[in-house]
């Protein structure tokens, strides 16, 4: 029964089951040392290239995984000593270089860091070269490479780069949270802090008579996730966690689509606010924006607030597959509603951590939302529910030309368009993660087939239109 991508994730899951198991048990302060040894119990290395190395960087993906290193504000983390085995890169001459003539290579380097051996072959000197790239330019045989980090090829907002040890070091004041880097890591050195056990607090002490109730709050994405059971039964599971119950974040998504449809209308210009990365990415990169952001919170915080609002000493637990997540919640503006993030990896482990099968388990609900607030989940969702919203509302008058942003490079092409005055699209959607929430880092798996489920979730809504979805909230 395959549950994740890739063996990083698989070895990260196992952590979070261990220190969740703990943490159910009353025992982690005392057992936390243990776990690299009942994680790798043997003396034989399975990962590297010795059992004690395995375990020092295990130790330090438990103090991860029990939200640790509280002087750094960011949620995503680097491992040092798991950052070891790839090369520093930069530009390179492969076995294509011809040894021609014209030497342009030569001519352009602005540093004089290319030189040529006997039969006129490049060679870069590592230690005059700024990896500007203009020789790969020119090169008419193409046979410069710039070989990038997994991690630095993954970060498309150049937040990651070598440190003074040479493993990866993140500039907190350009990093948005995607988690790009989390997922692309080879050796899992990047990975993103956990609040697993504040939930497992959150959940133990709600239990009791008099006590409050914990509402988990679930991503649409979930649609795409937990391939081997049905939604249902993952429905069940969240409850038999302790969950009072599960709630629809996609019903959040049409409140929201139905205030922004509007908030378009009066601002004539807008951008959404739904992925907190991308606005993260609006604030640091183009502040000059920031007047185009939505002033609508995200489907999470919104219907968290509602909650909130008919519960008010109640619990909210956002579940989805967004690490950025975890940084908006601790946002001024979100923290009243939303008491703690976790992850689908993170679901998982607790489900495994209480020996939950959900394969066994009854089907359950989740309270209805419309098909267009759970296509939230993929790239070009949310512009379908504006201009749905706007039509429910009588304003197919006004024209809403979108740009859905498939990922944070065509999040950057329209956000430069927009701000040189070239943009013709008056509402652009933005989406951190290509295919939107449903690649995000915390998803269990990734792949195409991913929007196809999302759609087909979509599609079995009982309320077919937004204003239906959201009078049952008035």
């Amino acid at each position: 029964m395959r549950k994740f991508d890739t063996k990083v994730q698989h070895l990260k899951y196992k952590v979070l089951r261990e220190v969740a198991r703990d943490a159910w048990n009353g025992t982690l302060a005392m057992s936390a040392l243990d776990i690299p040894k009942r994680i790798v119990p043997g003396k034989t290395p399975t990962m590297r290239c010795c059992v004690y190395k395995e375990r020092a960087i295990l130790a330090e993906r438990v103090k991860i995984a029990m939200g640790w290193d509280k002087e750094n504000p960011n949620v995503i983390e680097v491992i040092d000593i798991a950052c070891d085995e790839c090369p520093v890169g930069g530009y390179e001459v492969t076995e294509s270089c011809r040894g021609c003539l014209a030497h342009r290579c030569e001519d352009v380097c602005p540093k004089g860091a290319i030189s040529f051996d006997s039969h006129q072959k490049a060679h870069i000197d590592k230690t005059k070269c700024v990896n500007c790239g203009a020789c790969a330019k020119v090169c008419p045989y193409t046979a410069i490479n710039n070989h990038k980090r997994p991690c630095e090829a993954a970060c498309k907002v150049k937040a990651i780069s070598p440190g003074a040890d040479l493993s990866a070091t993140i500039d907190n004041s350009k990093c948005i949270a995607c988690g790009a880097c989390v997922y692309q890591c080879p050796f899992g050195a990047i990975t993103d802090k956990s609040y697993i056990v504040d939930v497992i607090d959150i959940l133990k002490h709600s239990q009791g008579g008099s006590a409050y109730k914990v509402y988990a709050i679930v991503a649409p994405s979930v649609s795409s996730q937990f391939t081997y059971a049905k939604l249902g039964q993952v429905v069940s599971g969240i409850k038999a966690l302790g969950f009072h119950t599960a709630i629809e974040a996609a019903l959040g998504a049409d409140m929201v689509a139905y205030a922004e449809s509007r908030e378009l209308v009066e601002k004539g210009i807008l951008t959404s606010s739904c992925c907190p990365a991308f606005v993260d990415y609006i604030r640091k990169q183009f502040p000059q924006l920031e007047q185009y952001i939505s002033h609508n919170l995200s489907p999470m915080a919104t219907i968290a607030k509602y909650i909130k609002e008919q519960d008010p000493a109640c619990k909210t637990v956002f579940i989805g597959p967004c690490t950025a997540k975890k940084m908006e919640f601790r946002r001024p503006e979100v923290a009243p509603y939303i008491d703690s993030v976790i992850t689908f990896e993170e679901l998982q482990a607790l489900f495994d951590s209480r020996d939950i099968d959900i394969t066994s388990m009854e089907e359950n609900v989740m309270d209805n939302a419309s098909y267009y607030g759970r296509i939230f989940a993929r790239c070009g969702g949310l512009s379908d529910a504006v201009r749905e919203g706007l039509k429910e509302q009588g304003r197919e008058d006004f024209e809403v030309r979108s740009a859905s942003c498939d990922g944070i490079e065509e999040c950057r092409i329209a956000l430069l368009k927009l701000s040189r005055g070239l943009q013709n699209a008056n509402f652009i959607e933005g989406m951190a993660c290509v295919g939107g929430c449903i690649g995000g880092a915390g998803c269990l798996t990734h792949g195409e087939k991913n929007k196809a489920e999302v759609d087909k979730y979509g599609k079995l809504a009982h309320e077919k239109t937004i204003s239906d979805a959201i009078s049952v909230l008035k």
